[in-house]
């Protein structure tokens, strides 16, 4: 495994992998690599001939009242993780080199940014963006992995791309989950003993959602309901917001018919968590058809 911190010696390296045909998986973090992060590497590992593996806690996606000083680094440990996943090449650049001296280009997908947690975050998508979009044309990889856990970003990611013309393939990976069904997040590190017990609240609010709609439930503002009674009663949580949307538009829908995405938010003491639920609810003559066919 090499580790380098060029644009130049990157290009270098990958540009005699595609020389030999060798296809290209691409997993960009900001390290303190947890099993999330993993599962993507995995699945890079499994997809491509090479694996490149990004390190970097991007400083244009954090507000000046966020937590980029506090966000947790283990380079040694990411490092050493890497190279037992078969991760062939890491890129961890000093800030300097992804924005050099007078840099001033961003990039911006409007409307998907500006709901969800884009309504506390403005500005943290188009750090995003504008990142993921520099790390496309460095890397120039055939296919990019992200998590599911971060599905607006996913949304915004994949709208990106087809604006843009990136020829890049984005797959998009189950969220992984500690045992109680907490999304893994290196920001749960943040978490005190009290807010770690109550935490895994907002994935059974997200279950609680995902069971009505199997059961039948179609009305979104009864499903918010559901939710923020059963958030509500749990010491400690404060709610962001518990949103129903479109998964595609991120726009809101007040009756689920189509691939829809339950997306929440949360505070415990100053951590912010989320989660999601991605779902095709089924039509009654879906359902009926299927009963049918069960019965057969």
């Amino acid at each position: 495994m090499k580790t380098v911190r060029t644009i130049e010696e990157l290009r270098r390296i990958v540009g005699l992998w595609k020389k030999n045909n060798a296809s290209v998986g691409f997993v960009p973090t900001m390290g303190f690599l947890h099993e999330g992060h993993e599962s993507l590497i995995r699945r890079a590992t499994e997809d491509n001939d090479r694996v490149v593996v990004s390190i970097f806690v991007n400083p244009a996606q954090f507000s000046p009242s966020e937590d980029l000083d506090r966000y947790p680094r283990d380079l040694e440990h990411d490092l050493e993780r890497c190279k037992t996943l078969g991760v062939d090449l890491v890129f961890c650049p000093e800030v300097e080199e992804v924005y050099p001296a007078g840099f001033q280009t961003v990039v911006s997908v409007n409307s998907l940014s500006q709901s969800l947690c884009g309504k506390s975050r403005p500005t943290h998508f188009q750090g995003v963006c504008t990142v993921v979009s520099k790390l496309f044309v460095i890397v120039d990889a055939n296919r990019a992995y992200f998590g599911q856990k971060d599905a607006q970003q996913l949304a915004i990611i994949r709208r990106m791309t087809r604006d843009l013309n990136f020829t890049v393939e984005i797959v998009s990976c189950p969220t992984i989950r500690e045992s109680d069904g907490l999304a893994k997040s290196s920001r749960n590190k943040y978490l005190t003993t009290e807010e770690r017990k109550v935490a895994p609240a907002l994935n059974q609010a997200l279950q609680l959602a995902e069971e009505a709609v199997e059961a039948g439930a179609r009305d979104s503002t009864a499903l918010r309901q559901l939710m923020e009674e059963h958030l509500s009663a749990v010491p400690l949580i404060h709610t962001d917001y518990l949103e129903i949307v479109d998964a595609d538009s991120l726009q809101p829908v007040q009756k689920l018919s189509s691939s829809t995405l339950i997306a929440a938010a949360v505070f415990l003491g100053k951590t912010r968590l989320i989660d999601n639920r991605l779902l095709e609810p089924k039509t009654k003559n879906e359902s009926e058809s299927l009963l049918q066919a069960s019965q057969a």
